[in-house]
């Protein structure tokens, strides 16, 4: 054999063992986190609040207890959580929110929120539906908002400059 095929046969072998290692960890990971979701279905309740704001934040700045931070991995300290601050009764507490529904969270309403322990998952709106967050604009659409807004404020320009035309050209006749 050539060591061409050599090295590619190498090279196969240590793809195959790290797909089959990655398979093994995704199935303990997809475990863990039907486990995790067990335990927030089972430990949530349904509470009326304020939120007086929504932030993404490091774990350390959030004002979470100690033990909350103590419990994290080393990893994910340092990394950013969607943040709630919220009056729920006459106490102000610091909440996690779930992902996908931060954006949905209105700031300075009164909401119910499905919370367990600190976590909070779900968000209704008290008074009436809550209103929609407005999606990402694409590049496109964005790029197209500036060319209209500069195109209306080049022509806000040149009525100006032909406004003040006509004003020095009477002027001159004047004299």
């Amino acid at each position: 054999m050539s060591t061409f095929t050599i090295v590619l046969l190498v090279i196969l072998a240590v793809l195959l063992i790290a797909v089959v290692v990655l398979y093994f960890l995704g199935k303990k990971a997809q475990k863990r986190q039907a486990e995790q979701q067990e335990q927030i279905a089972a430990a949530r309740q349904t509470v009326s609040m304020l939120i007086i704001d929504k932030k993404r934040m490091k774990l350390k700045d959030a004002g979470l207890p100690q033990f909350v931070i103590d419990q994290t991995p080393k990893l994910f300290r340092g990394s950013k959580l969607p943040i709630v601050k919220a009056k729920i009764g006459p106490q102000i507490m610091s909440l996690v929110c779930d992902e996908k529904i931060f954006d949905s969270v209105p700031v300075k309403k009164e909401v119910k929120a499905v919370v367990s322990g600190i976590y909070i998952t779900r968000v209704t709106g008290l008074r009436g539906p809550l209103p929609k967050p407005e999606g990402k604009k694409s590049w496109r659409a964005r790029l197209k908002d500036k060319v209209t807004n500069a195109s209306a404020r080049l022509k806000e320009e040149q009525k100006e400059f032909e406004k003040e035309k006509s004003k020095s050209s009477k002027q001159k006749k004047k004299k």
